[in-house]
């Protein structure tokens, strides 16, 4: 016999609008709530009978419904055929997965319905349309879960990247915190692959042809301004280079990385080298393990003259965690690695112990030269009001703390409603509206939509930890979940500078 399990579902309203009747219910058979399916198929006759399960139960069901409930709490999992009385004369038939949940201090019954056609024999498959209801609600779920999940890690990686740029290189509490971050990141990377099993759509973020030199900037003027002022740079950068197609977020986090690497490398007083030009190839190209084809690309190196990579370690940097360095966080390249192969380009390395590294990245390009976009000055600061919008404390008070840190003044709703009256507020003046999109109650579209109407002035930037296939067509900015504090601060600062 199974035993009996009890289990935390995910707050998110996620079953309210599922495509199957959904009831949660005590275990005396009182009828705590319905979906919105459920509600069109029994709620009349439940409402009749003071909301008790007793209303819609079929006589020709073996067991009394408290029996019948009872078996679900216990066999959690299992899926029993019952019949339910609906609209039509008839009693339908069901395929009933059940279990006990725990809502708050409430221990309730939530019984799943699937259409059962004709009632299963024992040894025979369930119907399809049974089977296409559960492989939804799977679906269904594992989103939910990505999104809760992705909320949790956003406030773990935003804490812990604020702490780690603030503490000195020598603290003794350093390498703790950077074995936390790599614990978020593989966490992230785990939630990530259940978000794109989850996922309708398996399309990734638009990808366009633009200028590399203006990422290149924007990451080096943010480096700036967080690195020792003595760090010398040196950019050398291509005035026509050619158009690479890439998705911009992922691309400026590559850079990122590399410069952030290479700022790890060189002392105090180093200096590092950023450079990007066009290659044009007759014939093939082999830079260390990186083979190119003929055509056009686009090339970013970037040197630096720190103490370089001892021979036998070179083979092995593009390895997940892999280290040489004493609280390092040996993640940066593993990720540059993937980011940059799924653009279809290629990366090399070499390194001189004791005289520096090189880092080359090579995109396919575009033979057009794409107009520069001019740097932006410095947006942070008093003189921009920002609110932060999300039901999950832990993402409010790590995106208030690093906000106001780096000078914003910060307001905060844990609901849509709430952000609404904010911004009615006669003496509102919002620069930008930080939301999450998937909420109880209003959601973040309609939040949007709702702001712009309010203060078409307002910059928004949406953040989420849904598919990108599901934001298509809002028109917004997206910060996906979960995110570092440099992350939230180079979108904040690039919306504000528009």
């Amino acid at each position: 016999m199974r035993r009996a399990c009890t289990m935390t579902l995910p707050t998110a309203n996620f079953l309210e609008t599922a495509t199957w009747p959904v009831i949660w219910m005590d275990h005396a058979g009182a009828v705590r709530r319905m979906n919105q399916i459920a509600q069109r198929l029994f709620g009349e006759r439940v409402a009749r009978q003071h909301g008790q399960i007793a209303a819609i139960w079929a006589s020709e069901n073996p067991l009394t419904p408290v029996q019948w409930i009872t078996r679900c709490a216990r066999e959690g999992g299992a899926t029993l055929p019952v019949r339910l009385l609906a609209q039509q004369p008839q009693p339908l038939l069901f395929l009933a997965a059940g279990g006990e949940i725990l809502e708050g201090s409430q221990r309730l019954v939530l019984i799943q319905l699937y259409p059962g056609g004709d009632e299963p024999r024992p040894g025979t498959a369930e119907s399809a349309p049974a089977q296409k209801q559960k492989l939804d609600f799977a679906l269904q779920l594992t989103r939910t879960v990505a999104l809760d999940f992705n909320n949790a890690l956003a406030g773990i990686m935003g804490h812990t990247s604020h702490l780690l740029s603030q503490a000195d290189p020598r603290h003794p509490w350093r390498p703790a915190l950077l074995e936390v971050e790599k614990a978020a990141t593989r966490a992230a990377e785990i939630a990530a692959q259940l978000a794109a099993f989850g996922s309708e759509s398996k399309e990734s973020r638009p990808r366009s042809a633009a200028n590399l030199n203006n990422l290149v900037r924007r990451v080096v003027e943010w480096l700036k301004q967080m690195r020792p002022p003595s760090l010398q740079w040196l950019l050398q950068l291509e005035p026509r280079l050619y158009g690479a197609t890439y998705e911009e977020a992922k691309m400026q986090q590559a850079i990122a990385k590399l410069l952030e690497n290479a700022v790890e490398a060189v002392d105090e007083g180093g200096q590092i080298v950023v450079r990007t030009r066009n290659l044009d190839l007759t014939s093939p190209l082999q830079d260390r393990t990186v083979q190119l084809k003929p055509g056009a690309y686009v090339c970013l190196e970037v040197a630096d003259n720190g103490g370089g990579i001892e021979p036998a370690d070179l083979p092995r940097v593009f390895e997940p965690f892999f280290t040489t360095k004493t609280g390092h966080r040996g993640i940066g390249l593993a990720l540059v690695y993937g980011i940059i192969t799924n653009h279809h380009g290629g990366i090399a390395i070499s390194s001189t112990p004791g005289q520096g590294t090189s880092v080359r990245v090579y995109l396919p390009a575009v033979k057009r030269v794409f107009e520069e976009i001019p740097a932006q000055p410095d947006f942070s600061g008093t003189n921009f009001t920002i609110l932060v919008v999300d039901d999950e404390e832990l993402v409010l008070t790590m995106a208030q703390m690093v906000l106001r840190a780096a000078g914003y003044r910060v307001l905060t709703a844990s609901s849509a409603e709430r952000a609404l009256e904010l911004l009615s507020q006669a003496d509102a003046v919002v620069d930008l509206l930080i939301t999450d999109l998937v909420m109880p109650g209003m959601n973040g579209r309609e939040l949007i939509e709702r702001a712009r109407a309010l203060s078409p002035r307002t910059r928004v930037l949406c953040s989420t930890g849904c598919p990108p296939g599901q934001l298509a067509g809002l028109g917004i900015q997206v910060l996906s979940k979960p995110f570092t504090s440099q992350e939230l601060l180079r979108k904040a600062q690039s919306l504000l500078a528009r």
